[in-house]
């Protein structure tokens, strides 16, 4: 077994013996599933006060998943660090190893594949400068509508969602019983519509397109090919790549875009954004919305 996989199988140990576990050893065992590169590179002391808990508890915890102590336990999260565990050779073979694992293995690596290659092919494909031109648009727009139909629906709104906890005017189209062109029947120059489809492309966006052009929108495309009628007509065109062994289009790199497009905007934005977003977070704790971690 590599070590990439023994330190796969310390981070499952935790997982199952998180029941056994006292409060303050799972405090610091949540803390080593959530950051187990800084295992191999902190020592018990360091790595006891970011989880914030004493380093007898990180010894504790490691002597009840098998591990003499935690520079025993330690050890194999180094020794894959400097194996270079997320480099592309280690990644192939552990695609590899995976296509032979059982009747479904083949899939779980096609899926696996296509997923890794549709994010490195689309921002291969994307220079910064126009992502943040696109979010200089968007920052300094009167409203942005989000317009995504069938499974880009839910990517608009997961978008829409994510924008609103700092920002007022971001509005997914088209809204519960409507239509994307009526959602844009008094919107101008003044506003920016981000449209998303990909093959085969959806009449009602492109339409919705050739109308926020002729009222003077700025439009920001999201689709699959440099010829898709959304990038042509778009001031903004950024192409993702959607391919998957599965009948439909891949979201995943649709969606981290979007991601990487709103946190431009975050960047451009004034400080009072960030804030905001504090502020936002700060009373859904209030609010008891959050389970809160125990002290």
């Amino acid at each position: 077994m590599n070590d990439t996989n023994v330190s796969s199988t310390v981070l499952d140990r935790l997982s199952e013996e998180w029941d056994a576990l006292t409060p303050e050893a799972q405090k610091a065992a949540r803390y080593v599933l959530e950051n187990p590169t800084d295992v191999g590179v902190s020592t018990v002391r360091e790595i006891a006060e970011a989880a914030k808990v004493k380093p007898n508890t990180f010894v504790r915890m490691a002597r009840q998943v098998g591990f003499e102590g935690y520079e025993d336990f330690r050890a194999p999260f180094r020794d894959a660090i400097r194996q270079g565990r997320v480099s592309f050779p280690d990644r192939a073979r552990w695609l590899q190893d995976i296509g032979k694992s059982g009747e479904l293995g083949g899939l779980y690596a096609d899926m696996i594949g296509a997923a890794i290659r549709n994010i490195e092919e689309t921002f291969a494909g994307i220079d910064a400068a126009k992502l943040k031109a696109a979010a200089e648009d968007i920052w300094n727009c009167r409203q942005i509508f989000t317009l995504g139909v069938g499974v880009n629906n839910s990517n608009a709104r997961n978008f829409t969602y994510l924008a609103s906890t700092g920002m007022k005017q971001f509005h997914a189209i088209p809204r519960p019983g409507s239509t994307p062109v009526d959602d844009l029947a008094w919107a101008d120059e003044q506003d920016v519509l981000i449209a998303i489809t990909c093959h085969p492309y959806r009449t009602e966006v492109i339409d919705a397109i050739k109308l926020a052009r002729q009222q003077g929108m700025t439009v920001v495309g999201i689709s699959d090919s440099p010829a898709s009628p959304v990038i042509l007509n778009a001031q903004h065109g950024f192409v993702v790549a959607a391919d998957t062994p599965q009948f439909f289009p891949s979201s995943v790199s649709t969606i981290a875009l979007l991601e990487t497009l709103l946190s431009f905007v975050i960047a451009v934005s004034s400080d009072e954004i960030v804030e905001r977003v504090e502020r936002f977070h700060q009373r859904r704790h209030q609010l008891g919305l959050y389970a809160e971690e125990p002290e």
